[in-house]
């Protein structure tokens, strides 16, 4: 199997691009400003993701709530504006529109919303919903705007005759179709579509899915699909995005990326998939703690704080794997620490030495390593570490852990260089697979089988 280095960013050369893309995303980038007074720092909701949508098919964009998976659908569209980066609709980038440029070009990129009850306005009629599109761009006249919402209606499994009623008057599945009947009105070529049956009964949901599929076919239509069910994914997409802290960490075909995941990340998301049979044995991945804040992005890895196969520095390879557990989850508590939002006052009781919340930490010390045999030389290390930072010196027990206990997965350079050392994106397969992960890089390729061993 071909385990070449990629780059950092998954994208490929313009002359090895299939002549048939779409939508060509380069380095994207979408940040929030805080406008903290304290803390300036912008939320990463999207950290600089690269990948191509073929004409035609169904890319999924999968991952837990939270990793940007509808900041980038909508950043795609330019509901959202990118901070940096490119987005190449047939060679155009259109981020670099404004005003009548980018209006006339939203005819060709659409969005259906994940909730059908709140994406439709009830004041308004069936009719004026779908119609509203058209009205916008003054599309031919009056009549041809009416007979048109009228096939969509058709189109869409809904009756001509509910032109004239109202959103509360339909269930979920037809209020569904109702928002999709409106994303037709502009016979767009690319649409976006944020979770659209997660708000749906399962035996709706396969009736939207398959509306969908038949619809593609129909209208040559390109979709962006994101979703939590992976189920749902598996069946209507022929490729598959996993997104993780504003990160792409795989992307390839669909089956492939179900059958033989590489990254670690996307293991723990397969082995979460229920199976039908409740006494089937399970290889179920827990993933400990939660995703680190936006806003603070660990600086090699983005999964490195969860990671079950973090690469270990070499002397602490035969370490204890719940004492490794510990140590990791140590940094992570000390980071929290580090960035916790104090209140004017505690920070004035900080500064004329009085105790607060953020004082003790040997509560936290005794539950991670209370009931573990910790050997002499670790325990050493971390005394300093928990004494540095109940001192409220959480920047230099960050430091005394990443110098014993640091490797390249949190970005510690192993020759010794300042710069923090991110992972790159690997070639896994022959059909081009991509993974974002130290683990395949030739000097730790051995660490590939840890993986099945401690799941």
């Amino acid at each position: 199997m071909s385990q070449n280095t990629v780059s950092t960013t998954p994208d490929r050369d313009a002359a090895e691009t299939a002549p048939d893309t779409m939508v060509k995303v380069r380095n994207l980038k979408t940040y929030y400003d805080s406008g903290g007074l304290f803390d300036d720092r912008p939320v990463k909701a999207v950290d600089g993701v690269s990948f191509d949508i073929q004409r035609g098919e169904t890319l999924g964009l999968v991952g837990e709530s939270g990793c940007g998976k509808t900041t980038l659908g909508r950043t795609l569209i330019q509901l959202e504006e990118a901070t940096d980066g490119e987005v190449l609709f047939d060679g155009t980038d259109i981020t670099s529109l404004r005003g009548d440029q980018l209006y006339e070009w939203r005819q060709n990129a659409q969005m259906v919303f994940q909730d059908p009850d709140s994406s439709l306005n009830d004041r308004m009629t069936i009719g004026e919903i779908i119609r509203e599109p058209l009205d916008v761009h003054e599309w031919k006249t009056s009549a041809d705007r009416r007979k048109r919402v009228k096939s969509l209606l058709d189109e869409v499994g809904l009756s001509p005759e509910h032109y004239y009623r109202y959103p509360h008057q339909f269930s979920g599945g037809q209020r569904q179709r109702i928002g999709i009947a409106r994303t037709l009105a502009l016979n767009p070529e690319f649409i976006v579509l944020d979770e659209p049956v997660s708000a749906l009964d399962v035996s709706v949901q396969a009736e939207i899915i398959n509306l969908l599929e038949d619809l593609q076919e129909e209208f040559d239509l390109t979709y962006l699909f994101i979703a939590h069910d992976l189920s749902v994914v598996r069946h209507i997409c022929d490729r598959v995005a996993v997104m993780y802290l504003g990160n792409i960490m795989e992307i390839g075909p669909t089956e492939e990326l179900f059958t033989d995941p590489a990254n670690p990340y996307t293991h723990a998301l397969l082995s979460a998939i229920p199976k039908p049979d409740p006494t089937a044995s399970r290889d179920r991945i827990t993933l400990h703690g939660t995703p680190p804040n936006p806003r603070y992005p660990p600086a090699g890895c983005p999964f490195s704080t969860r990671c079950p196969t973090r690469i270990r520095p070499d002397e602490h390879e035969e370490l204890d794997d719940e004492v490794w557990e510990g140590i990791n989850g140590f940094r992570e508590i000390i980071r929290e620490r580090m960035r916790a939002d104090r209140s004017i006052r505690e920070r004035l009781r900080e500064r004329i030495g009085w105790e607060t919340r953020f004082a003790t930490i040997d509560e936290t010390y005794d539950e991670l390593f209370g009931d573990l045999t910790v050997p002499d030389d670790v325990e050493a290390v971390l005394t300093e570490v928990a004494e540095a930072a109940g001192n409220h010196e959480e920047r230099e027990a960050l430091d005394r852990l990443n110098t014993e206990f640091g490797s390249v997965c949190d970005g510690v350079d192993p020759d010794g260089g300042d710069d923090p050392v991110e992972p790159e994106y690997y070639e896994v397969s022959d059909s081009g697979r991509l993974s974002y992960c130290h683990r395949h890089d030739d000097e730790h390729r051995e660490t590939a089988t840890v993986l099945d061993n401690r799941s």
